[in-house]
């Protein structure tokens, strides 16, 4: 066994119990902290609106609801895996609710739309809400009650039992505020602005804002 000088000893003490302290409160805050999965067309777009918010501390872009384990961007995009492009908000309750986030996730889609958002179509782009739990499900039916009475239009976003994430390989995460040069259509340009000009070429916030107005929130984002 080490004996350590009597003059180190209170040194020690306060590194163990600062240790201790920080092992805590980081095993606190991961039970602390929630998680609800939704799908909102482009998965970049939903990843960039929800990661602005307080109190979210991650959004992960990926897949969920189809019966292939660990599909690929081009499996799901190509269709015929049952998968959505979907994010995994994490978040804070001490600092965001869930009926808050999903009166923000109605009014930053087209929930009319069944056949895709905005100009991507097709069942990986549709719209949904994956729950975890009778409360979690209460929530959400509240907030689709509440927003299809707002828009005046009935509102085709399913409410679904969780099933299994996937995450996106790398290359999709962050996407919006990448730095990698990728080549589009515009030429070679930073991830962060094709994901800009992608963005408005699509005409997400121009339809967001004709549905919702004012209550958009993202709009511009």
């Amino acid at each position: 066994m080490t004996i350590f000088p009597r003059s180190l000893r209170p040194i020690l003490l306060s590194i163990a119990i600062a240790t201790g302290f920080a092992v805590q409160c980081n095993s606190v805050s991961a039970q602390d902290a929630s998680s609800i999965i939704v799908a909102g067309g482009c998965f970049w777009c939903v990843e960039s609106d929800f990661e602005s918010l307080p109190g979210v501390t991650e959004a992960v872009s990926g897949f969920t609801g189809g019966a292939v384990a660990n599909p690929t961007y081009k499996q799901v995009t190509r269709g015929g895996t049952g998968h959505l492009e979907a994010v995994e908000i994490t978040y804070d309750p001490s600092r965001a609710d869930l009926p808050d986030l999903l009166h923000k996730f109605f009014r930053s889609i087209d929930p009319t739309d069944a056949g895709g958002q905005f100009c991507d179509r097709g069942e990986s782009y549709a719209t949904a809400i994956w729950v975890a739990n009778a409360q979690e499900r209460q929530v959400a039916e509240a907030a689709k009650a509440q927003a299809e009475a707002d828009l005046g239009q009935r509102i085709v976003t399913p409410i679904l039992d969780r099933t299994a994430f996937y995450a996106a390989d790398d290359g999709h995460q962050d996407y919006y505020k990448g730095r990698r040069r990728v080549i589009t259509r515009f030429g070679v340009i930073r991830q962060a602005d094709a994901y800009k000009r992608y963005r408005e070429g699509c005409g997400r916030d121009a339809r967001v804002a004709e549905l919702w107005g004012n209550a958009a929130p993202f709009v511009g984002h």
